[in-house]
């Protein structure tokens, strides 16, 4: 017997709101939600743990019997295929089918290749029905780091930056703070808290000397920070070093400064060069070489601009402000286009007030189609529904 579609998709959203509670935590995991049912009653949820911690099914099998519960012959809603493999924990797809539920609901089938289909593989040669697809736009944005590492090889990368009305992120001078309001600003913070890494260049770190840390809300984890400083000039005075990791992204070395840097808890990596600068795709490769899922960058016009001319920026994080400012220093530096149809287009995603200002999501609609594409042929290769 199958739910009806819309009974699917409620118990989903609250899988998804589940997975929403582990959001800063699980990197490089995905964030993953699961909630038990039968007879409409929720048995026992979950959502997965920090990196080593128990998953999302496990917690969600624990929830269930510390009540008392028996879920044999019921229904799990959970928002990634669970894993059929041994990593830091035990798969997690041995464990439904010892609970001996009777139906597995999922919202994505898992695009790692050590899972890739197996886990339904498994649940079905169990005698366990299993329905995959519901709320998939939704687990997607969930994951969309860990989806995009495990299916193109590079993290999912967010521009994020704050713009007057008529689209100058600073005066002529260079002076930004403050464009936009308290409220946006606190905003940005959930950003950073969700990545795995928040990127800047060598020009903020000299203009604005930035903790780059998530203060405004709160998180047990720290996003790495990082720095594209091509000729390596960074002051070893700037107040990035404070003790936490740092990342220093370089195309020449000095062993000596790399070695002082080191005793700060910073890693020089040096990066290969093109005639831009530093090679930026090959910078991201390297990040998800390193279980990078998602890239915050915050930066000034000119590393904005190079990672949208170079076709890593695959989503715009744009504070818009209220106000005109004439004159002034654009979002970010690109190429002059020569007709309109040559211009790199996004979609938008999301707009939404945020104190005095407009928060506008924007993302590259190609990038998003690959990663649903990827998706699909894992599904089509494992399903024969």
């Amino acid at each position: 017997m199958t739910a009806p579609v819309d009974v699917d998709a409620r118990w989903m959203r609250l899988a998804l709101e589940l997975a929403d509670t582990s959001l800063y935590i699980t990197s490089p995991n995905p964030r993953v939600g699961c909630v038990i049912v039968r007879d409409d009653t929720v048995l026992g949820q979950g959502a997965t743990a920090e990196a080593g911690g128990p998953h999302a099914e496990v917690v969600a099998l624990r929830d269930a019997a510390s009540k008392g519960h028996d879920i044999q012959g019921a229904t799990v809603y959970v928002t990634l295929e669970p894993c059929s493999h041994y990593g830091r924990t035990p798969p997690c797809v041995d464990a439904l089918i010892q609970a001996g539920v009777g139906r597995v609901v999922i919202s994505l089938c898992d695009p790692n290749p050590l899972v890739g289909g197996q886990g339904l593989e498994r649940l079905r040669a169990a005698g366990i029905a299993v329905t995959v697809g519901v709320c998939a736009d939704d687990a997607l944005a969930m994951n969309v780091g860990f989806v995009s590492r495990m299916t193109r090889g590079v993290p999912w990368v967010w521009v994020k930056t704050g713009v007057s009305i008529d689209g100058h992120s600073a005066l002529p001078g260079g002076e930004s703070q403050w464009i936009t309001g308290p409220l946006a600003r606190a905003d940005g913070h959930h950003w950073r808290a969700r990545s795995c890494v928040t990127l800047t260049g060598i020009g903020t770190v000299r203009s604005d000397d930035p903790l780059l840390t998530v203060r405004e809300v709160e998180t047990p984890r720290q996003p790495i920070r990082a720095v594209v400083d091509t000729r390596f000039e960074i002051d070893e005075n700037a107040r990035i070093f404070d003790g936490g990791k740092v990342w220093i992204f370089v195309c020449r070395i000095d062993q000596a400064k790399a070695e002082r840097l080191a005793q700060r808890n910073a890693e020089v990596v040096v990066m290969p060069s093109c005639e831009a600068g530093l090679d930026l795709p090959s910078l991201m490769r390297w990040l998800a070489a390193h279980e990078i899922n998602e890239v915050h960058v915050e930066a000034g016009a000119r590393l904005s601009g190079a990672m949208l001319s170079s076709a890593c920026a695959d989503e715009l994080l744009v504070y818009m402000a209220p106000m005109l400012l004439g004159q002034g220093r654009g979002m970010a530096n690109m190429p002059a286009v020569t007709s309109l149809q040559d211009a790199e287009r996004f979609e938008f995603v999301e707009s939404l007030p945020v104190g005095t200002d407009m928060r506008l999501r924007l993302r590259h609609p190609a990038h998003w189609a690959a990663l649903k594409q990827a998706l699909d042929q894992v599904m089509q290769r494992h399903l024969s529904d």
